[in-house]
C-alpha cells in the first residue's frame, strides 16, 4: 500500500522496484542514452500538446536547443558532466551532425541524464525551457 502524498515518481520507482541509483557514478553515455529519451519525451509533449502541428517541428531544432543550453548559466557540476559527455567516445555518430554537433549534443543529452537520474526535475525543466525559449520555440503566447 503506498502512502498518501507519495510524489508519482517514487510511484514509479516503487512500481519498477528501481533501486536507489547515484547519477554521479553512471558514465556519460550511459547518462547519454538516459537522457536522449527524457529529453525526446519533453520535445515530443511539447509538441503534441501544441495541437496539429508538423511532428518534426522542435526536433528539427535540436541542434540550436544545444548550441543555446551552452550559452546558460550552468553550475561547476553541470559544467562538468556536459564536458565529460562531450568527451566520452562513443564509437558512432549521428547522421546529419558533424562530431563536434554530436559530440554537443551528446554533452547536452548527458546532462538531462544526470538531472531526471538524480531527479532534479525542477532543474531539468529550467534547462529544456530556457535552450526552447532561446531558440524561440516558447513564446509568451505559450502562456509561460
Amino acid at each position: 500500500k503506498m502512502e498518501t502524498g507519495v510524489n508519482s515518481f517514487s510511484r514509479f520507482k516503487e512500481a519498477f522496484r528501481l533501486k536507489e541509483a547515484d547519477a554521479s557514478q553512471y558514465s556519460p553515455l550511459v547518462l547519454a542514452y538516459i537522457g536522449d529519451a527524457v529529453y525526446e519525451i519533453m520535445i515530443r509533449t511539447k509538441v503534441v500538446n501544441d495541437g496539429n502541428v508538423q511532428v518534426n517541428k522542435l526536433h528539427k531544432h535540436t541542434a540550436g536547443l544545444v548550441k543555446a543550453s551552452a550559452q546558460m548559466e550552468l553550475t561547476e557540476e553541470e559544467k562538468t558532466v556536459c564536458r565529460r559527455g562531450r568527451n566520452a567516445k562513443s564509437g558512432s555518430m549521428a547522421k546529419n551532425a558533424t562530431m563536434k554537433e554530436y559530440r554537443m549534443a551528446t554533452g547536452f543529452e548527458a546532462l538531462v541524464g544526470y538531472l531526471y537520474l538524480a531527479e532534479r526535475f525542477d532543474r531539468l525543466t529550467e534547462v529544456v525551457s530556457l535552450g526552447l525559449e532561446k531558440i524561440g520555440e516558447l513564446k509568451e503566447e505559450d502562456g509561460r
